[in-house]
């Protein structure tokens, strides 16, 4: 019963085009369940999100950012791994900085087939969410 009544955190996913968006897609399809209050912006390559977007995010109420990067299966290049990371941590510096818990920005690599992988992420995020802002 109180699972019913459980609040969900507000959480915006950067997905990508080519990679990330069938994954979640997929997840749809399936019927695996996941917060209704997951929000997706889809993107070319997850090495093109800028900080802005991230902190912007929060001044608008979201309670976490999760980024579904292309891990090694970019189309745009190799180094997209690496660009992404290195903007996740520029963006907890900035977090930082405003007082944002840098834990609310998440990254994992999540292929075309990951629809499972990214459930558990999302739903795990949700939970951590939830535990930290939403005691």
């Amino acid at each position: 019963m109180g699972e019913l009544n459980k609040k969900s955190a507000k959480i915006l996913v950067f997905s990508t085009e080519k990679i990330s968006d069938p994954a979640i897609d997929m997840a749809g399809l399936m019927k695996l369940h996941y917060p209704p209050t997951v929000y997706t912006i889809s993107i070319p390559c997850s090495s093109g999100i800028k900080s802005s977007w991230i902190l912007h995010a929060f001044e608008k109420g979201f309670d976490g950012v999760f980024i579904a990067a292309d891990g090694s299966d970019c189309v745009y290049g190799e180094t997209c791994t690496e660009k992404t990371g290195a903007l996740v941590g520029k963006t907890h510096e900035l977090m930082k900085s405003n007082n944002i818990d840098p834990a609310r920005l998440r990254m994992a690599a999540i292929c075309s087939v990951c629809s499972d992988p990214f459930v558990k992420q999302v739903r795990s995020f949700n939970e951590y969410l939830l535990k930290t802002l939403h005691p």
